[in-house]
């Protein structure tokens, strides 16, 4: 396994410094050494690869499973002594947000990470981490810290991505020449929160978790970083929260706005109707055959009635067009 694409690094680590670079069939070595944990990372594994880790690391077949298959919910489950969660990534790819998953196998000496999808990897968070080993020293609950901090981090670049979005629309929605309405544009921009917030709320659950459980993986001196995450992620929650509202809101404001186009445009079909009603009336009048009409015999009355339709559509439009039906 250890020429396999999917495995991206595996390192052992000793008072928080790194000691080895290693083939995962060499694992017990480590393993076997109370004052070393491993932190092993793959990239789309493929079932072999998953089989190799579980017989190495003894993990529950459930837990590999959903692993090994990915789009999962964001959760977090114990399997005896290891704890096992899924988490949802979310990154910027140009004008898009696009979503991956990074699912963790998380023992007392171990910390294990597979990411499915565009999730970005976590080789340069290593290589800071390793820069510090006091905090690394702490074992793979500082480590599991380190990376739900990178992806939570990840969302806020997100949320300003969605606010400027939104930001662009509102101004367009009130634009006097505004001719289409924003509807569409406002329903994608709810479904992108709606996407993001699925992502983000669950890690509430997960970190209050971590804090009040799993002394024995999580140890106490490394709680206070996950506050700090849960933090982060109650302020994104309630942006995205208060985003929705707005987006309600527009949404409520551009359909109003259709409204009052089609009634503009009823108004002024109402008045132009109105103006041919008047030669249309009187046309009709003369349509009717009648014998005894003594303008009939007049050498004026078609010059006549052809002015007199004039001036009564003309004076018609000029009142309609100062009401604004027009």
């Amino acid at each position: 396994m250890s020429q396999h694409a999917a495995v991206v690094n595996c390192e052992a680590y000793r008072d928080g410094r790194k000691i080895a670079h290693f083939d995962i069939d060499k694992v017990g070595d480590f393993l076997d050494d109370p004052a070393c944990f491993v932190w092993i990372g793959l990239a789309g594994p493929d079932t072999a690869a998953m089989q190799a880790l579980q017989a190495a690391f003894g993990l529950h077949e459930l837990a590999v499973e959903d692993a090994e298959g990915a789009h999962e919910r964001p959760k977090l489950e114990e399997y005896g002594d290891t704890l096992f969660m899924v988490l949802h990534t979310a990154s910027l790819d140009g004008d898009a947000i696009v979503y991956g998953e990074t699912h963790v196998f998380l023992g007392c000496r171990f910390i294990i990470t597979v990411r499915h999808g565009p999730s970005a990897g976590y080789a340069k968070l290593r290589e800071r981490k390793e820069s510090v080993p006091e905090k690394l020293a702490s074992g793979p609950g500082y480590v599991l810290y380190s990376i739900i901090d990178f992806i939570v981090d990840q969302y806020q670049p997100c949320i300003d991505h969605l606010q400027a979005k939104f930001q662009q629309y509102e101004t367009q929605l009130f634009k006097p020449s505004l001719s289409e309405d924003k509807l569409q544009d406002f329903y994608q921009l709810k479904t992108e929160l709606l996407k993001l917030d699925a992502a983000v709320n669950p890690l509430h659950e997960i970190c209050t978790q971590l804090i009040r459980f799993h002394g024995d993986i999580v140890p106490k001196e490394n709680r206070i970083y996950y506050r700090d995450i849960l933090d982060h992620v109650k302020r994104v929650t309630h942006t995205a929260g208060q985003m929705r509202e707005m987006v309600n809101s527009a949404m409520q404001v551009a359909l109003g706005q259709i409204s009052i186009r089609q009634n503009e445009v009823v108004k002024r079909l109402a008045g132009w109707g109105a103006i041919l009603a008047v030669p249309t009336m009187v046309f009709s009048l003369y349509g009717m055959n009648f014998e005894f009409m003594p303008e009939l015999k007049w050498r004026g009355s078609y010059p006549a009635v052809i002015v007199g339709i004039f001036v009564g559509c003309y004076l018609l439009h000029r009142r309609l067009k100062k009401d604004g039906w027009l």
